[in-house]
Parts: C-alpha cells; sequence; structure tokens
C-alpha cells in the first residue's frame, strides 16, 4: 500500500500545471464540445446561430436563407437583373447590389442561361426567376418588375459590375421625389458618323418636347422608377423600354438626370464586334414604336403646334 501511495503521487507530480491563459483556452474547448456544465444541444445551436447573424453586414460572407427571412418579408427596394450566362460577373454584381439599403431584393432572371450563372446568383442571395429560353433583357425587366415587391425598382445588367456607391443615388433620387431616375449618359456625339442608337434616343426626346434630356433614357440602365411610375406607365411597357420612356414624359411624370455612368465604355467588348449588330435594329423598331404611341395619344404632329404654317393655301 505505501508503494501505491507513493506511486499514485508520483503520477500527479507528473501532470503539469496549467497556467491562467492555457485554463482559459481549455475552458472554451470544453464549452464547444458542451460537456461543460452539462449545456444542452438546443442552447449551444442557438448561440451559433445568433453568432452567424451577424455575418449578414459583411461583404463577401452570405447563407441566403438568412437573407430570405432578414430581407425578402418588406423589401423597400428591389433590383432587378436579367441574366444571359454572365458567370464571371453575376456573384459580385448580386453582392453589390444587397448593399445599396438595407432592405433589399435582389431578383435574377435567368433567361435562358446554361453556364451556371443562376445558381452562382442564388447562393450570393439572390432570388431566381428561371426560364429555359431566353426573353431578351427588355422582357427579363418586364418580368422582372412583376415579381418586385419594393417600392424602389432599380434597374441593371449582370455584366457590369457596379460599385453600390454608384448605385445609391439612383434610389435616392426617388426617395427625394422623382418618378424615374434615369443615367446622364447621352452616348458619344463628337464622332463624325453618330450611332444610329444614339441619335434615336436624342430625336425621341427632341419629339417629346424634353430636348433638355439629350440622349438619356430609359434604354440605358441603370435607371430606377417609383412603384407610383411603375403603375403609370404600364409594366407590360417595360419590354419595350423607349414606349415606356415616352409615356412617362407624355404623362408629366417627374424624370430627373440622376448620376453618370459611362455605360458604353462598359459595354467596349461588345461594340468592338465587326458583325452586323442585331441590337441596333431592335432598339431602332422599338423607338419607332415609341412615336407611334406618341402620334396614337396625341395628334399627328404628336402634340407639336403648327407654327404659322398656312396649309390651306396648298394646293
Amino acid at each position: 500500500m505505501p508503494r501505491m501511495k507513493r506511486r499514485m503521487r508520483s503520477r500527479r507530480k507528473v501532470q503539469p500545471k496549467l497556467k491562467g491563459k492555457q485554463r482559459g483556452v481549455q475552458r472554451r474547448r470544453i464549452t464547444r464540445t458542451g460537456r461543460s456544465r452539462g449545456r444542452p444541444n438546443a442552447v449551444r445551436y442557438a448561440a451559433k446561430k445568433s453568432s452567424k447573424s451577424s455575418l449578414l453586414s459583411t461583404a463577401d460572407t452570405y447563407d441566403s436563407s438568412h437573407y430570405r427571412n432578414a430581407y425578402h418579408h418588406n423589401p423597400i427596394v428591389s433590383v432587378i437583373i436579367p441574366v444571359l450566362n454572365e458567370r464571371k460577373t453575376i456573384r459580385r454584381v448580386v453582392l453589390e447590389a444587397r448593399r445599396i439599403h438595407p432592405h433589399t431584393e435582389v431578383i435574377i432572371v435567368s433567361n435562358g442561361t446554361t453556364d451556371g450563372s443562376d445558381r452562382l446568383a442564388e447562393r450570393a442571395g439572390a432570388k431566381v426567376l428561371r426560364y429555359k429560353q431566353a426573353l431578351g433583357h427588355d422582357v427579363g425587366r418586364k418580368v422582372g418588375a412583376e415579381a418586385a415587391r419594393g417600392s424602389i425598382l432599380l434597374f441593371i445588367d449582370g455584366d457590369m459590375v457596379l460599385a453600390a456607391k454608384q448605385l445609391q443615388p439612383f434610389v435616392q433620387a426617388i426617395k427625394n421625389g422623382a418618378d424615374v431616375a434615369l443615367n446622364q449618359y447621352s452616348g458619344p456625339k463628337q464622332q463624325r458618323d453618330i450611332h444610329p442608337v444614339v441619335l434615336a434616343k436624342h430625336a425621341l426626346n427632341a419629339l417629346l418636347q424634353h430636348s433638355e434630356l439629350r440622349g438619356m433614357s430609359m434604354t440605358a440602365v441603370p435607371h430606377a422608377l417609383s412603384r407610383s411610375a411603375l403603375q403609370t406607365i404600364g409594366v407590360e411597357h417595360l419590354a419595350t423600354p423607349p414606349v415606356a420612356h415616352a409615356i412617362a414624359l407624355q404623362k408629366g411624370l417627374n424624370v430627373k438626370a440622376c448620376t453618370y455612368i459611362p455605360v458604353g465604355k462598359l459595354n467596349m467588348r461588345r461594340a468592338r464586334s465587326t458583325a452586323a449588330d442585331p441590337l441596333k435594329l431592335v432598339v431602332d423598331n422599338d423607338h419607332m414604336q415609341a412615336i407611334r404611341w406618341l402620334l396614337e395619344h396625341t395628334d399627328r404632329r404628336g402634340g407639336l403646334t403648327d407654327l404659322n404654317r398656312q396649309r390651306q393655301q396648298v394646293r
């Protein structure tokens, strides 16, 4: 027995005494495993969940289920983004869009996407509307607006990464009373041969007696609408942006030039294509539809006076 006691004492002496800092580390390890003080699993899960919710304020750490529970119930801003194979940029676009306002929903209209852009957007916290066939960006905006629940609708593209600080002025303009907030981009006019799309935008604003808007248009992103403006314009007309633009001005909505985003430079890779530009034909046709709407809802001169012409004298 004396020998056994001496052995036990010797074993106790072999174990080194932990210093204060080491004891704290050991206690935290025991606490995490749930063995300290009989901490139940439910309590540990609740603590873990509460600490994870604080990550929503950081830039690149997101849990999409937490995002939906936090913001999708009562969004103030709805950011609508049509997407067709934008895998390289879509995640950053969604993350920046989510920073625009504390109560923001991001709606991705995935029309014909085959590269997984829709899944990347969903993981970043966006609501995704999937369509197997390509709808076109304008129809995508109309579809997104139908699903939007915010009082402010902001339209951007999935291939242009714009910082939240660049987009917030559009939202602020609507908060300050504007019905429509436009990008101040008017297109290049100093060139010898002006692009037909730029010319069409300037011509339409002149016909609408708003030459001060120059080449600004709802055809270009970013732009924002109030909920009341959407109801006045009609969500179906968003599929043809020049028509929506004409309706907004003709009905006396408060259309404001907001801030300048050089979308022409950001879309240079498309402009450099040597093939015929099918987008030019679409935009030109859209502007012709806008002029037709104007004539149908005013008169054959689009509401312009005949000045001092005496047409009865002409035979």
